[in-house]
């Protein structure tokens, strides 16, 4: 990926002239779009999702591919210059890169590059829409450079979707190690490693809030006889359908579950406000169609819920910067070509 020259610190890349905010407004800020002031776009070619903040707020590490024919690498991105380098191996495939805090000299993201140097295939979409749980995906950990790989995880089957508490104090991630999709968390080294949900279904995309005390994720729990039959069939097949996802909180220890949406739609890619008060989170649930995904906001008890974008298209895996101050996001928005979903920086607004 290519350098991207861009203002030289994050306070100058939101201080704008009047006609330049007025213009990134018209062409990448939707009319209700409110809570958003002083977006930039920061890639412009390609499929690149899931950005984090560093602890420090000055670069972001995201997973991207260009063409159909290639699969996801983990990249890091300096926001103050643009500056982005692929850290991971360049084999298999990769999902789900992150900083370790606090001292972010270190970095997660998952990887099937042991069991094979290829791209292995894409989800066949004869099922319908479906998440491909590849068993090659194991969790490792490198320097923030990419260098000195170690495995973190070595179950048979998946193992993946890892975030870091602020303090360091622990890792989330997704395993298939019990024979179910289930939220686990191990210390920074791999080690003492404890199952943290085990009811039938799939429980994954886990955060911590900003004080590591509490615990968001999205949940699919088959309930009818068909359900379940037809989520053990896929799960067999390395396979879930993701169209019924709800958003759920627990504590770190994995006590006093509570669920936070309850509709009929996607609802994915939680992240708790500064606060901790609220969740940030991506939903089609205006959508009969289920084909648009927008940004919603809602309050942990699963009130107060309100819609943050209205982009005719994708808006998802949202974050704030560690000081609360601006958000990251991934969206469809101002494509140079069709299928193309870019990364856009906002500083948030909280009126």
């Amino acid at each position: 990926m290519k350098r991207r020259e861009m203002p030289q610190s994050l306070l100058v890349l939101f201080v704008f002239s009047a006609a330049l905010a007025t213009e990134s407004k018209v062409s990448l800020i939707e009319k209700k779009e409110t809570r958003f002031l002083n977006i930039r776009q920061l890639t412009f070619a390609g499929e690149n999702a899931e950005a984090y903040f560093s602890l420090d707020g000055k670069n972001l590490i995201f997973q991207a591919h260009e063409g159909d024919s290639l699969c996801d690498q983990i990249y890091t991105m300096e926001l103050s210059t643009g500056e982005t380098k692929r850290v991971s191996t360049g084999n298999g495939v990769t999902t789900c890169g992150y900083f370790e805090y606090p001292d972010c000299k270190n970095i997660l993201y998952a990887s099937t590059h042991l069991g094979g140097t290829d791209c292995p295939p894409k989800p066949d979409h004869a099922q319908g829409y479906v998440w491909k749980l590849y068993p090659d995906y194991d969790i490792f950990h490198s320097t923030k450079e990419g260098e000195k790989i170690k495995r973190l995880t070595d179950s048979p089957g998946y193992d993946a979707e890892a975030t870091v508490a602020f303090d360091g104090s622990r890792v989330l991630y997704t395993s298939m190690v019990s024979g179910d999709l289930d939220i686990w968390s191990m210390n920074i080294d791999g080690s003492n490693k404890t199952q943290l949900t085990d009811r039938m279904g799939y429980d994954g995309g886990a955060f911590f809030n900003s004080q590591a005390t509490r615990i968001v994720w999205r949940v699919y729990h088959p309930k009818t006889q068909k359900e379940v039959a037809e989520y053990k069939s896929l799960l067999s097949e390395n396979t879930i359908r993701p169209m019924a996802l709800q958003l759920w909180t627990m504590n770190t220890d994995g006590t006093n579950k509570q669920q936070v949406t309850n509709n009929d739609a996607a609802n994915f890619g939680p992240y708790f406000f500064p606060d901790g008060n609220k969740i940030i989170f991506s939903s089609n649930l205006h959508d009969p169609s289920g084909r648009d995904f927008d940004l919603y906001a809602i309050g942990v008890e699963g009130t107060n819920l309100e819609r943050i974008t209205f982009f005719n298209g994708f808006d998802g895996f949202p974050m704030f910067s560690p000081n609360g101050k601006f958000l990251v996001f991934a969206s469809n928005r101002n494509q140079a070509k069709r299928g193309d979903t870019n990364l856009f920086i906002t500083e948030w607004n909280y009126r």
